[in-house]
């Protein structure tokens, strides 16, 4: 098969999230709308304004990573070399030229689970200025570098290609796998294992999003508290996770009788140049990242059969994202279902675009659009169809995955079913 360019498409997923072991215990979740949401056990979440989290029951052993991984390791890499040995059988490659297999790994935070660890340990608790660097892990310098997570990737599956980490906040699982896109697109490589991971879940971050006052207080019902879009939301759920996929050169794919879940078909991203953490009332920026990303894929915005909103449950922000699909789709947003994931399964921050972005490619594959959980009261201001509580039999050929982030970042990715590009 000719096309004339370089196409890329996702032949493997693999997730872990909160509520499930993998890919399908991931979709079974999202799909029964479901939250996975409790009061925090990695710690005693009591001193802080907001207890709550959605948190992975991630076992690295019985995921079949090694003791030598496990002690070398923070949290999020091993969750990333989890996802990608699923996702990596899943797309049935058996082997690849080592020099056109590339790694496009995000993370918003990195090690933070580890470094505060150590700290803790070599300061005596933050009660001695001066450290002995005796008393730390003798691996701590790869906590120190979230790109050793990526040169992990590399090691694992003998990608000589393009290695990188993007870490863009909120956006950084949309933007790796855009930045995979753009390898194929470029003849960089004709496969990259892509996507994010994240594993916030400690004192520090918590601390960090209390002192603004962005994640839910909610405490009392952590099923509950995840509400983006409704009326009563009161800030986003924090979580953990990770989503890898092997994205691939169509012709490459086609050569080994790859099964296709879906083609990339756009991606952008934009700054808005304006706050650290507000964001325009006209969703300026998200608008023009879905206009440029649906004009790559050469769409209309009828087309669009699905959006998997950033949905975080702040009202800045789904306010904000839904004068960006108005803005972006005119008229047409009216009639698309929307619906955000992260009423399920929480923000893991970095990774939640990969994972939001896996979630596509299976409602593109499967015919089902996830629900939006807890959505009871409408918010005036939120009045497109956030398909609200159950999921719905749709037949989507085309899908959008918006993310918005602190820092100004907005991003957007059209995936598409390849017989309808």
């Amino acid at each position: 098969m000719k096309t004339g360019r370089r196409r890329s498409v996702i032949t493997g997923i693999g997730v872990l999230a909160p509520g499930g072991g993998g890919r399908e215990e991931f979709w079974q979740r999202i799909v029964g709308g479901k939250p996975a949401i409790r009061r925090i056990t990695a710690f005693d979440p009591a001193p802080f304004r907001s207890q709550i989290a959605a948190e992975c029951d991630f076992d690295p052993a019985r995921h079949g990573l090694t003791p030598q991984e496990i002690r070398r390791l923070d949290r999020f890499a091993l969750m990333a070399l989890a996802c990608a040995d699923e996702a990596f059988a899943d797309s049935g490659l058996d082997a690849a030229d080592p020099e056109r297999m590339g790694v496009s790994l995000g993370t918003a935070v990195g090690s933070t689970i580890r470094l505060e660890e150590e700290y803790v340990v070599a300061s005596n608790g933050g009660r001695d200025w001066m450290v002995d660097a005796g008393h730390v892990a003798p691996f701590l310098h790869h906590a120190l570098v979230p790109s050793s997570a990526a040169t992990e990737l590399a090691v694992r599956f003998h990608a000589q290609g393009p290695a990188a980490v993007i870490s863009t906040g909120c956006t950084s699982g949309i933007d790796a796998v855009g930045h995979a896109h753009a390898l194929i697109q470029d003849g960089e490589a004709d496969v990259v294992i892509a996507g994010a991971s994240d594993a916030p879940i400690s004192p520090i971050t918590v601390a960090c999003f209390d002192a603004i006052r962005a994640t839910s207080p909610r405490n009392e019902d952590p099923e509950q508290a995840s509400r983006p879009f409704d009326a009563d939301r009161q800030g986003f759920v924090l979580g953990e996770g990770a989503a890898m996929m092997i994205v691939e050169e169509l012709e490459h794919a086609l050569a080994r009788d790859a099964r296709v879940y879906c083609e990339i078909t756009g991606f952008a991203a934009r700054a808005n140049a304006f706050h650290m953490t507000g964001l325009r009332a006209d969703g300026f920026e998200l608008g023009e990242a879905i206009m440029d990303a649906m004009d790559q894929a050469r769409l209309a915005p009828e087309s669009l059969g699905y959006i998997s909103a950033h949905g975080s449950g702040t009202k800045q922000n789904d306010r904000h994202e839904t004068a960006a699909y108005k803005r972006a789709l005119g008229l047409a947003a009216y009639g698309i279902p929307v619906s955000s994931i992260k009423s399920v399964i929480g923000h893991s921050l970095g990774a939640i675009g990969s994972i939001e972005t896996a979630a596509c490619a299976l409602a593109i594959e499967r015919a089902v659009v996830p629900p939006t959980a807890n959505l009871t009261t409408r918010d005036p201001e939120c009045d497109l169809d956030y398909t609200p509580i159950t999921a719905r039999e749709v037949t989507v050929h085309n899908a959008l995955s918006a993310g918005s982030g602190f820092g100004g970042f907005q991003s957007a990715m059209v995936l598409s079913r390849l017989d309808a590009t």
